[in-house]
C-alpha cells in the first residue's frame, strides 16, 4: 500500500471516525482485469482510475479520502484474451453495494466511484438507482475517467475506429506508468469501419447499442492506433480529468 495521507487503508479506526465527522467524500477507484492489447497491462483501467483519484484527493485539503479499490470489473467481452478476469454485472453491483453499505453504516454520506473501465458504466448507473431507493440519505456519484476529460481527448488525432487501448488509454499509460507499457509491442488494431464485419460495424454506432466480443472487433484486442501518441498527451488528459473532478468535489462539499 502506498504512503498517502488520504488513503483510507492507511488510517486508524479513530482517524476514519474523524473523517466521518468532517463529512469527507470517499472516492472508490474501480477498474478491470482485462486484456489491453499486446503492449499494456491487464490492470490498465485500475491504474488510471487510482491515479486520477489520488491526484484529486491530494487537491482537496483533506476533505476527500480514497477507499478500497474495485480491481475487477464487468469484462465478458474480453474473455477470449488470456488473463482477463470478469465479474457478472450482478456480482460487480453486489460488491460495490457492499462497499457503499459499509461506508454509509459508519456515517459517510458522500461516496463517489471513479471507474477507468467503461464496461462498468451500466452497472454503476443501476447501483445509483438502487441507492436512491434503499439509502436516500446517501449521496452517491460515479463517473468514468474519460467523461471527465472529453475536450482533452477530442484534441487528439484518432482513427475512425478507436477506443480500447487505443490513442487515449495508451497516452495516459505512457504518462502514468511508462515502465508497464511494452512500447516495442505497440501496434494498431482495428482503425476503420472497413476493418469490421457488418455486425461489428453496427456495434460502433452510438445508438442502438449492440454488444460484441473484442475478438470479433480486433484480432489483437486494440481499437485505434496507439503508436501515434505521447506521454504529454496523456498528461493533458489526466490533468483535465483531475481538474474536472476536483471542481465537482469542491462544489459537492458546499451543496
Amino acid at each position: 500500500m502506498t504512503e498517502s495521507p488520504y488513503l483510507l487503508g492507511n488510517f486508524t479506526t479513530a482517524e476514519a471516525a474523524a473523517s466521518v465527522a468532517r463529512g469527507d467524500i470517499v472516492i472508490l477507484p474501480a477498474g478491470a482485469f482485462e486484456q489491453h492489447g499486446p503492449a499494456m497491462p491487464l490492470a490498465t483501467d485500475l491504474i488510471r482510475a487510482e491515479a486520477v483519484a489520488d491526484r484529486a484527493a491530494g487537491a482537496m485539503d483533506g476533505r476527500a479520502v480514497i477507499g478500497p479499490s474495485l480491481p475487477v470489473g464487468v469484462s465478458p467481452h474480453h474473455l477470449s484474451f488470456a488473463g482477463t478476469v470478469s465479474l457478472r454485472p450482478a456480482t460487480f453491483l453486489a460488491v460495490a453495494r457492499e462497499y457503499v453499505d459499509s461506508l454509509a453504516g459508519h456515517g459517510w454520506r458522500r461516496i463517489l466511484i471513479l471507474t477507468g473501465h467503461a464496461g462498468n458504466n451500466a452497472t454503476l448507473a443501476a447501483l445509483a438507482q438502487d441507492l436512491l431507493h434503499d439509502l436516500p440519505d446517501v449521496e452517491f456519484a460515479w463517473s468514468a475517467v474519460p467523461a471527465l476529460a472529453t475536450e482533452a481527448i477530442a484534441t487528439m488525432n484518432r482513427t475512425e475506429v478507436t477506443g480500447h487501448c487505443g490513442e487515449s488509454e495508451t497516452a495516459q499509460m505512457l504518462y502514468l506508468a511508462p515502465h508497464l507499457v511494452r512500447t516495442e509491442l505497440l501496434a494498431p488494431g482495428a482503425t476503420s469501419l472497413d476493418d469490421l464485419d457488418p455486425l461489428s460495424r453496427l456495434s460502433r454506432r452510438a445508438a442502438p447499442s449492440l454488444a460484441r466480443r473484442y475478438d470479433q472487433l480486433s484480432t489483437n484486442g486494440v481499437l485505434g492506433d496507439p503508436t501515434t501518441v505521447t506521454a504529454d498527451q496523456g498528461r493533458a488528459i489526466v490533468d483535465a480529468a483531475t481538474r474536472t473532478l476536483v471542481d465537482y468535489l469542491r462544489e459537492w462539499l458546499t451543496a
